[in-house]
């Protein structure tokens, strides 16, 4: 495995906690704090980074099935990030998460999980 390949596996490891710890937070909380914004934000920095690494240590160019997986799973908590924000910028704290806001966290953070489990098993897989 090359230097790029396991500088994203590291990455996205630290994105995959940063995600976790904002999307849990807010599903159980129901709020959008800077708590949850600080770690969302950084979950989106983390895996851009990731991504990055990973196109440049693959061998197998940039439009597999794990990546447009990947891609539209990067897309999504994007998006999420940019929704959260707008939420928390227009609404007082405290405030409880609207249900769209709500449910388009959860799926896009279901969806990322998908794209983070089927790359694992892709490189455990290829390790066998």
């Amino acid at each position: 495995m090359n230097k790029f390949s396991l500088y994203g596996i590291i990455i996205v490891q630290i994105a995959l906690v940063c995600y976790s710890v904002a999307i849990i937070t807010e599903q159980r909380k129901k709020l959008v704090s800077v708590f949850v914004l600080a770690f969302l934000t950084a979950g989106v920095l983390f895996d851009i980074t990731a991504t990055a690494f990973m196109i440049l240590g693959s061998s197998r160019g940039l439009f597999t099935l794990h990546g447009i997986l990947g891609y539209s799973s990067l897309v999504g908590m994007f998006t999420d990030a940019v929704i959260v924000w707008r939420f928390y910028r227009n609404n007082p704290d405290g405030t409880t998460v609207t249900r769209p806001v709500h449910l388009f966290s959860r799926f896009a953070y279901i969806w990322w999980i998908a794209a983070y489990v089927t790359g694992a098993l892709l490189v455990a897989l290829r390790h066998v």
